[in-house]
């Protein structure tokens, strides 16, 4: 008896030590969560008509489905939260290490010109990575109004936030600047991409 106790014991002893050295997120955390707050269901991302890349080039949603997409809202003469933001998509970017379409929409036009724009991005080393779209304030309202932002004015800094659209178009998940890291954004741009 007392030999089987002690077996019984051992076996146990076992059970406790392989559990608690299993690497299995999901049974242990539950179902896969996004980082970022979930935004309702089918908040389709707009189309970017009227808009500009800061070289020229006309930018759709509809050419970059098939693969998550970042989306922000900078202006090119901020000197704080804009170049902070910036940074942490790069660092989201260089997280994921291929590439993601990232795109800042103006929020202060019409100084957000496309010389601006291209030295903001230089100044982020982020041209060739993220593209920052231009126009007039018209065209930028539709944008900001379809993603829930305000611009930037004189009594009021912008909403600094950030949106990821899902590879199907649609608005998924947002994050506020204060909860923004580029660990938290990789995590929820791979989630999308993997079709969650």
């Amino acid at each position: 008896m007392p030999i089987a106790l002690a077996v019984a014991g051992a076996l146990a002893l076992g059970t406790v030590v392989l559990a608690a050295g299993r690497d299995d997120t999901r049974d242990a955390a539950g179902p896969l969560r996004f980082e970022g707050a979930t935004l309702p269901s089918g908040l389709r991302a707009p189309e970017l008509r009227s808009v500009r890349t800061q070289d020229g080039h006309r930018l759709t949603m509809r050419s970059l489905r098939g693969r998550p997409v970042i989306v922000t809202f900078l202006y090119t003469t901020c000197q704080d939260s804009c170049p902070a933001q910036a940074q942490q998509v790069k660092g989201a970017l260089n997280e994921l290490g291929r590439p993601v379409p990232a795109i800042a929409i103006a929020v202060d036009p019409p100084r957000d010109t496309p010389g601006r724009a291209r030295a903001f991005l230089a100044k982020q080393r982020m041209t060739g990575r993220m593209d920052f779209l231009l126009g007039p304030r018209r065209a930028l309202q539709r944008l900001w109004d379809a993603y829930a932002v305000e611009p930037q004015r004189e009594d009021l800094e912008h909403t600094a936030r950030l949106v990821v659209v899902d590879p199907k178009g649609v608005q998924r998940v947002s994050f506020p600047l204060d909860q923004l890291t580029p660990e938290r954004l990789a995590h929820d741009v791979r989630l999308l991409a993997a079709g969650h």
